[in-house]
């Protein structure tokens, strides 16, 4: 084929590069925006119109691990949080695009005045797989990950919900409250507990820059005082995982009646909180079922999400399977939302690639028609074709 054949072909691809900078402009922190495209994206789980990794097109994605001892020395230890993982995922609906979110995570960044994690995102059209967009993704990632507890809360809360009680100030336990608040007009309360004065000043001055419906924001020190008399609970913490008696815990005499609790960290439960009247949502049962099939048993010590420990509890007969709840069958309106105002609900979010997807997709779209970011060429005819 001549070279004129193949311009005529459109072989040229472009794609833009959205810096952190360019990632806000473009609207990456608009937390009720990103709430609807969570929900959006829900409702596409529910009806199949996604895919992501391994064998039930469920997967979290797929992590590197490093062993305890090697004999190369330069080679990455398993020190906590330690993680290199490819996160992809295709969604359908209005979104139809697909792409992957590239992880790395290791706790010993904070030395260095890093993040933990540091994230990239690449966008790609669903038919030819050319690149759309490579995205600084830590604020993307953060977004919607907090938008997802704000899912759970407008169909789960109940409508006066007025006290949030948080653990872990950082930037999951902000993005959350920041869902929390856009779905719950009347919150005017928060009580936080966090390691270190840092942390907890930081999330004070956020708070009281953000959100002055906010009258009322107090630093407890028991996992207890979050908890009581709390509309809503969410553990947002990290830590180290593989002893569950370690995690967070949340016990029943605790929890005041019509409670909603979004848990998207560790966390344990004790028996009463296992009991049946305490209504069990997931954000995808299929994720956890690939979770549990691909860790040592039991799961939870694996992996510290309440979902996982679902699983292993379905496992010892402690719990039927048909108990637990999809978010996207509640948000697809084939399943009831709040049932009655003293229902307690506890719902587990682990975290999709097709979250990314869809934020990403809003973003980059928001990008392309405000002019943001700065466009690169793949090539205009291809060397190898």
């Amino acid at each position: 084929m001549s070279t004129e054949t193949k311009m005529s072909a459109n072989t040229k691809i472009d794609f833009i590069y959205l810096s952190e900078p360019d990632m806000i402009r473009a609207g990456v922190t608009n937390m009720p925006a990103c709430v609807d495209a969570m929900e959006e994206m829900f409702a596409l789980l529910y009806h199949g119109d996604y895919r992501m990794a391994g064998s039930n097109n469920d997967s979290h994605g797929a992590m590197v691990t490093f062993p305890e001892a090697s004999p190369f020395p330069r080679m990455p230890k398993p020190t906590a949080e330690r993680r290199l993982m490819a996160m992809p995922a295709y969604l359908g609906g209005n979104f139809h695009t697909t792409g992957v979110k590239w992880y790395g995570s290791n706790i010993a960044n904070r030395e260095q005045g890093l993040p933990r994690s540091i994230l990239m995102f690449t966008l790609n059209d669903a038919d030819t797989g050319a690149p759309l967009a490579h995205m600084s993704a830590n604020l993307l990632s953060a977004y919607r990950t907090g938008a997802v507890p704000g899912v759970g809360a407008r169909h789960l809360a109940r409508k006066d919900s007025r006290v949030i009680g948080l653990v872990g100030p950082g930037v999951m336990g902000k993005t959350s409250v920041a869902a929390f608040m856009a779905v719950c007009p009347q919150i005017d309360t928060i009580k936080v507990k966090g390691r270190g004065a840092r942390s907890l000043d930081n999330f004070i001055t956020w708070v009281n820059e953000n959100y002055p419906q906010v009258t009322t924001l107090t630093v407890v020190d028991s996992l207890e005082a979050i908890v009581r008399d709390s509309d809503i609970v969410t553990y947002c913490n990290s830590g180290e995982f593989g002893d569950p008696a370690s995690y967070p815990i949340v016990k029943r005499e605790w929890v005041k009646p019509g409670a909603f609790l979004a848990m998207p960290a560790l966390c344990s439960i004790d028996e009463g909180m296992e009991q049946p009247d305490v209504r069990k949502v997931l954000d995808n049962t299929g994720l956890y079922q690939a979770w549990y099939h691909e860790v040592p048993k039991p799961a939870h010590k694996s992996i510290p999400i309440i979902g996982v420990y679902f699983m292993d509890m379905i496992a010892a007969g402690k719990l039927r399977p048909e108990a637990l709840e999809d978010i996207g069958k509640i948000v697809a309106g084939a399943a009831p939302g709040r049932r009655h105002d003293d229902e307690i609900i506890l719902m587990s979010v682990g975290g999709m690639p097709v979250e990314d997807v869809a934020w990403g997709t809003v973003v980059y779209r928001n990008a392309i028609a405000q002019g943001i970011g700065v466009k690169l060429n793949l090539w205009e005819v291809p060397a190898l074709s």
